[in-house]
């Protein structure tokens, strides 16, 4: 639940609905503008055609050309004019001779008088004119064209105009009509802005503006904060989201925001949420030559699996975080161990001195102190590099927690300089291997498992071999082991360390080998140059 603090201000939906009740206006007036603008030019245009049109037909009537020849052409000439005057809605029909005397015009009084505008274009030039210009009726449109007799010369001129103010009513009651007709489109949009507004909010969850900005800055802020890497992709398995511990954990571009999930295990965890609809967690993955554990969670929206959000962390966070917590329970557990193995001990020590068994007691303690120093002379004498060293006598004491022998062979030796970054994988390898042989033995045999390992770098290779009297690995599976997720322990994080085992190997451009032992179970020959280029993660 979130608790924003209240404000005056105008709602999301009035908003919605008066910005988008503005834009219908101002289009529908913008609209209504130019389509008047458009219609002023095609009524002038009309106008100035038609008036024309009368000017040649009064241009053309016989009766007028006849009168001019007669001592009084006006009184022929003046009925005629009027009569074309008000059959073709003209406001004026003038007749003129070439002097620019008038034989026709609505008002009689101007009979006789000069025209008001030059008549010179169609008299002298024989030109045929529309223009726009103000006369003794006031501003209109004009149209004047020369009249021919019969002769063909010019003896007057006919003149026909459209006042101004009579073709700005006709355009006036045009845009009234185009005006209310746009009303009808001016109300649907408001109706429709409401309806929109009100669909934005219910999708929104009737949040403001505000609130969204803010949940979205919050969320933003709270993924980036996160210090586990957090990525959301969508059911196409598309990456659409990474918080900065992502970002950073995935610099080498194995995760790419806006990028295809290409990794066959990762995708196949996707494939199983969003087919279960339900949550996966503490899930072994492996990109690149980094081992990870991941929680995957589905974005479900009416039930529906919308997108997945992933939760990754590394192997080695975890186990930093395991140390540090069970360090002081490992170290009791110890402690109980070693107590309860001495006291063993001491106790039967104690019933040889009793007994009065000196050379007895003496043997057990020889025994016990030589097998140890005789185990760390070794590693040391053998093993140059220490954290092979370590690892190897870390089996070997995990060995004897899983009651499995652990051989190593005394002609063993690494004396070959490693640098760190080889050191670890080299230890990652062996370490896995080792591992493997002594669960397979343990497996099979309980309380009779033997391995056996044995290497050397007196070649041109470091080579490990490991032996275990475990059931072996079936023929035509000795490629499929080393996949990502193969296993044969059962549900649960397993499948990973021959995985691990492949990609280290790689970065040494070194080879595995799988055979059969004579103890009855897997070999298992590592193999890596030691002039060899490491490849390091980029």
């Amino acid at each position: 639940m979130y608790i924003f603090p209240k404000k005056i201000r105008v709602s999301l939906l009035t908003q919605m609905a008066l910005l988008i009740t503005i834009v219908v206006f101002i289009s529908t007036f913008l609209i209504i503008t130019l389509f008047s603008s458009i219609l002023d030019e095609i009524i002038e245009h009309y106008i100035g055609q038609q008036a024309m049109t009368v000017a040649k037909l009064t241009a053309n009537n016989k009766e007028i050309i006849k009168a001019f020849d007669e001592q009084h052409p006006s009184k022929k000439i003046q009925p005629v004019a009027e009569g074309i005057r008000k059959t073709t809605g003209a406001d004026y029909v003038t007749v003129a001779n070439t002097e620019g005397i008038r034989y026709s015009h609505p008002n009689p009084n101007y009979i006789g008088r000069h025209t008001a505008t030059s008549n010179d274009a169609s008299i002298k030039k024989h030109h045929s004119v529309i223009y726009k210009g103000n006369g003794v009726s006031g501003a209109a449109i004009k149209a004047k064209t020369p009249i021919w007799n019969s002769n063909g010369e010019v003896i007057g001129v006919s003149s026909v105009g459209f006042l101004i103010n009579n073709i700005e009513k006709q355009i006036f009651e045009y845009r009234t009509k185009i005006i209310k007709l746009s009303i009808i489109p001016l109300i649907v949009g408001v109706m429709g802005a409401l309806l929109i507004a009100r669909r934005v909010k219910k999708l929104i969850f009737g949040l403001e503006p505000e609130e969204i900005s803010f949940l979205f800055k919050e969320k933003e802020a709270t993924l980036e904060s996160i210090r586990d890497a957090t990525v959301t992709v969508n059911i196409e398995k598309r990456v659409t989201s990474m918080n900065k511990r992502a970002r950073e954990l995935f610099d080498d571009h194995q995760l790419v925001l806006g990028g295809i999930i290409k990794n066959e295990h990762l995708s196949d965890l996707i494939k199983e949420v969003i087919r279960k609809k339900d949550s996966q967690t503490n899930k072994n993955l492996l990109l690149g030559h980094q081992l990870y554990v991941l929680d995957l969670s589905p974005i479900l929206k009416e039930n529906e699996v919308k997108g997945i959000v992933l939760t990754i962390r590394t192997v080695s966070e975890i186990e930093q975080l395991t140390a540090e917590f069970s360090k002081i329970r490992t170290f009791s557990e110890n402690m109980r161990a070693q107590n309860h193995e001495f006291l063993n001990k001491l106790n039967t020590l104690y019933g040889l001195i009793s007994l009065k068994q000196y050379d007895k007691a003496l043997e057990i303690i020889s025994s016990e102190v030589k097998e140890r120093q005789d185990t760390i002379s070794f590693l040391v004498s053998s093993v140059k590099d220490p954290l092979i060293a370590a690892c190897l006598l870390g089996k070997i004491n995990r060995a004897k927690e899983l009651k499995v022998n652990l051989e190593i062979e005394h002609d063993s030796s690494l004396t070959n300089t490693l640098t760190m970054e080889e050191s670890k994988n080299l230890v990652s390898i062996i370490g896995n291997v080792i591992d493997n042989a002594l669960e397979a033995a343990r497996v099979k045999n309980e309380l009779n498992g033997k391995v056996k390992v044995s290497f050397t770098d007196l070649g041109k290779d470091i080579i490990f071999d490991i032996e275990d009297n475990g059931p072996g690995i079936p023929k035509g599976m000795e490629s499929t082991i080393f996949i990502d997720g193969y296993t044969t322990k059962g549900e649960g994080n397993h499948g990973l360390g021959l995985a691990i085992v492949k990609s280290s190997i790689a970065l040494f451009n070194g080879e595995i080998y799988i055979g059969s032992s004579p103890l009855g179970g897997a070999r298992f020959t590592v193999v890596v140059p030691k002039n060899s280029v490491f490849k390091k993660e980029e």
